[in-house]
């Protein structure tokens, strides 16, 4: 029996040291999933200046900005960082950086959380930027993998120092 126990904690843990092997497949599809809805919204915010600015004004109550300098910088921080974001370059800030601009956006727009925001927290509020904050902590934690810029630049530094 000592031996079969042996033999099944064997091949979980070949089974587990496979599945490892999807780590950096997984965060680049959780950076490429959080870069593409970033960038979708900086697009629908490009597209149309006149309502980004209307969102801004009246909806979007973006702390310590003025409404004009909230959607400006909105839509490009919408535009670029997922760039940033997608191709791993300064991976874990960037993401560290999208998780507080996530933040930030649920926050200022009361509307995703009507029954409040810790109803919304613990509920079904606000569902995508929960989603996307989760998969952000888990780029900042781990970093952006190795199928990334930071991981090639990290490779020819060390290539270059030794």
């Amino acid at each position: 029996m000592n031996t079969l126990m042996k033999r099944g904690f064997d091949l979980y843990d070949d089974f587990a040291a496979a599945l490892t092997k999807l780590g950096p497949l997984a965060l680049l599809l959780f950076r490429a999933w959080v870069a593409l809805a970033f960038w979708r919204a900086g697009m629908v915010k490009f597209e149309d200046p006149s309502g980004t600015s209307y969102l801004f004004a009246n909806e979007y109550h973006v702390p310590l900005l003025s409404s004009d300098v909230a959607a400006f910088l909105g839509t490009w921080i919408e535009l670029i960082a997922p760039w940033l974001l997608v191709v791993g370059l300064a991976g874990r800030l960037t993401a560290l950086f999208l998780f507080v601009y996530n933040l930030i956006a649920v926050i200022s727009y009361p509307d995703l959380w009507p029954h409040g925001f810790w109803t919304g927290l613990i509920g079904d509020g606000f569902n995508d930027h929960k989603v996307w904050a989760l998969m952000l902590l888990a780029v900042i934690a781990w970093g952006p993998g190795t199928l990334s810029l930071d991981a090639l630049l990290g490779r020819l530094r060390r290539q270059r120092m030794a």
